[in-house]
């Protein structure tokens, strides 16, 4: 039986900044997941931030990429 790998959302290594939109509700999910959100600045759903592309931000995307949509941007 093979080992199911957890699918992780990668941002491109040349892009600058990521444009991070929210597309799903957060009702029903944890409230650490609604920290997230709002630690991202994504209050209400189809609103979208721009930030920039690190470690942190991803890790806080990949925390609740199942509700986002995520796009590389090269400037801002």
């Amino acid at each position: 039986m093979a080992i199911k790998e957890k699918k992780t959302l990668r941002a491109p290594v040349g892009s600058a900044f990521l444009k991070v939109k929210l597309v799903r509700s957060l009702i029903g999910y944890p409230l650490a997941q609604r920290a997230v959100a709002r630690g991202l600045g994504l209050r209400k759903i189809n609103s979208e931030v721009v930030r920039p592309n690190t470690p942190e931000i991803r890790g806080m995307i990949n925390k609740i990429s199942h509700v986002l949509k995520v796009e590389a941007l090269e400037e801002q």
